[in-house]
């Protein structure tokens, strides 16, 4: 049963107590600085967290994590733009070598945007959420008339959305300078949550194959 803040509390004194201790010299090497080697813009829900899929460590991955693990396509327009920043950051920064778009099975952002669902809805009543998942559209639109809007339009979508986050990727010129000095790699994933099944995007076929 999923914990409520005190059991997390609760969590955070195991740690403390058990497994602080025994890597007080990584978090004290930690707390001068992070050098992660890879960017995840992974998915917001609660099953699926990169960390424990990958048995990282702390320090090794930066992460972000959204609806539907979507980056939109660069603007130079006013606004908040938080997935963009954080991209910025790690690229420009933090010098990550890799970016992997994380995608998983039983998306709710991926389903939402196949069903059209909060289509018309206000902010506060899904209109974030409609505004947010209109990224996938365009690729929605292809994957309905080929698939359907079942079990195999949503596993297809997902596959989707991610090979369009990493088309969005390209648009920004730090991210594409990065890929034409060859310092950065960007890389597709994705996760059957029921199969504790892994897949990876294989550029030369476009396609996912088992890790």
């Amino acid at each position: 049963m999923p914990r409520d803040f005190a059991g997390l509390i609760d969590g955070y004194h195991r740690f403390k107590e058990e497994d602080w201790p025994q890597q007080k010299a990584e978090w004290e090497q930690l707390s001068k600085g992070q050098t992660p080697r890879v960017l995840i813009i992974a998915c917001s829900d609660s099953r699926v967290d990169p960390t424990q899929i990958f048995d990282a460590k702390p320090g090794e991955l930066f992460v972000v994590r959204n609806v539907a693990n979507l980056v939109p396509p660069f603007d130079e327009s006013g606004g908040l733009h938080g997935v963009s920043a954080a991209i910025e950051y790690a690229v420009t920064q933090l010098k990550v070598e890799e970016i992997v778009i994380m995608g998983h099975a039983s998306c709710g952002g991926v389903a939402a945007a196949l069903s059209q669902g909060f289509r018309d809805a206000k902010p506060g009543e899904g209109g974030f959420v409609a505004s947010w998942i209109s990224l996938l559209d365009d690729a929605r639109e292809k994957v309905a008339s080929e698939k359907g809007t079942g079990p195999e339009g949503q596993t297809a979508l997902e596959w989707a959305g991610i090979r369009a986050s990493i088309e969005n990727l390209k648009t920004f010129p730090f991210v594409q300078k990065a890929l034409d000095e060859g310092s950065l790699k960007l890389r597709g994933a994705w996760f059957g949550i029921a199969q504790g099944e892994l897949r990876v995007l294989k550029d030369e076929i476009r396609e996912f194959e088992k890790a």
